[in-house]
């Protein structure tokens, strides 16, 4: 749905923001990470989407965003991101302060280990997303 006013909850429904400045709301369902996994969202190409996701365990896979970065946001918790840069060197940052951030470049493999209960804000290029196996 584009450029309907209204309260949504970020939990349900994710914010695609698009090069023309304009958001699309897209609802959130089992289907939802199969469909944007293979294109069937459209191509994100210039595009960011939003998302918040609450966490209790470590992250169970690595995912890198080959074309673009991504922003994650610490509401509540704390996590200790570990990255992989594509010349495979491995570093790990710490988000443990409401508001904190962490800035992940374009091509690094990233997971999270997560200390206590979580809550995260996600802003990324997710054209062309992978995921594997830890």
């Amino acid at each position: 749905m584009t450029g309907k006013a209204g309260t949504y909850a970020l939990a349900e429904n994710y914010l695609r923001l698009k090069p023309d400045a304009s958001v699309d709301v897209l609802s959130v369902d089992e289907t939802f990470r199969p469909g944007l996994m293979r294109g069937q969202l459209g191509n994100f190409n210039y595009e960011f989407l939003v998302s918040r996701f609450d966490f209790t365990v470590d992250w169970p896979t690595w995912e890198v965003y080959p074309n673009g970065d991504e922003i994650v946001f610490l509401l509540s918790g704390a996590a200790k991101l570990h990255l992989e840069n594509p010349d495979g060197e491995a570093s790990s940052l710490m988000i443990n302060q409401p508001g904190d951030y962490v800035f992940l470049p374009r091509g690094n493999w990233h997971t999270a280990k997560i200390s206590q209960p979580t809550s995260m804000l996600f802003i990324t290029a997710g054209e062309g997303t992978e995921n594997r196996p830890l």
